[in-house]
């Protein structure tokens, strides 16, 4: 169980890298160093950062006002940061319940000092690639009900497996969890210049000690999509997934993108 791994100090973690891009301050210096070699290699890497945690506080909005979506299982939920999703949904409906998976330590006990006093929270100190353990969690059962609809969030995770563990296969496991009208919010790193993806896959393995996945290509995401139905505006760089603000517009990533969107599940066939 991630609860007993040790902080292992001389490796960057993916979760941290990413605080450090957001401009947060759960991180180590090998994490900053890790970061200041990924800006040389994408320049935009921060705004790539910051244009993926606006893109999952407004699909978490519109999934709670506009879809009455009361459940959500963030898989891969990295570090708190300023409106997480369990914030931005009880806004909504403060009975909204929300479900975290993450196994880097740091993620966890920062997660559970923030959630120790919301009963309709848990974070769960599990692989994301585990279904059978996550589902069968008594956290999940305590807080979902899949009789009803939820949201499953693959935000900016996914591109952390390898082609080995199957990201498109995971995530269809997930969606025959979920009863019809329930939703999957996926965004993946993706690059159409083949070195942007062989640079960046190479510097994050090298540096996270094989801990990550690949730049995958616009094709490979929409892929994953398949056995949904793509919400409008359709499957795109989230910076222009529904803006609601042209400030946020102009910081543009530009050597790679978040690519993605939202996918409703249908009723099986």
């Amino acid at each position: 169980m991630a609860e007993h791994k040790h902080v292992d100090l001389s490796v960057p973690s993916p979760a941290r890298m990413y605080d450090r891009l957001l401009g947060g301050s759960n991180h180590y210096e090998v994490d900053r160093a890790a970061c200041d070699e990924l800006l040389r290699a994408a320049p935009t890497s921060r705004e790539i950062a910051l244009q993926n945690r606006w893109f999952l506080q407004r699909v978490v909005r519109i999934l709670a006002e506009d879809h009455g979506i009361r459940q959500f299982i963030d898989f891969g939920s990295g570090l708190p940061t300023q409106r997480n999703v369990h914030q931005i949904a009880q806004e909504v409906d403060p009975e909204s319940r929300v479900v975290y998976i993450d196994t880097d330590p740091v993620v966890l006990a920062l997660g559970r000092s923030l959630l120790d006093e919301n009963d309709n929270t848990a974070i769960l100190p599990v692989d994301m690639r585990d279904t059978d353990e996550i589902f069968g969690h008594e956290d999940v059962a305590r807080l979902i009900d899949f009789t009803t609809p939820v949201a499953a969030l693959f935000v900016s995770v996914l591109h952390c497996l390898p082609d080995s563990a199957d990201p498109k296969a995971l995530v269809e496991r997930v969606a025959a969890k979920l009863v019809p009208d329930s939703f999957v919010v996926v965004c993946h790193l993706v690059s159409d210049d083949p070195q942007v993806r062989d640079d960046v896959t190479n510097l994050m393995l090298d540096k996270t000690g094989g801990n990550w996945g690949r730049v995958r290509e616009a094709a490979d995401v929409e892929a994953i999509f398949e056995k949904l139905h793509v919400e409008e505006p359709g499957l795109v760089d989230v910076t222009d997934w529904r803006p609601d603000s042209e400030i946020q517009q102009r910081q543009r990533s530009i050597e790679w993108t978040e690519f993605g969107g939202l996918g409703k599940v249908l009723p099986t066939q």
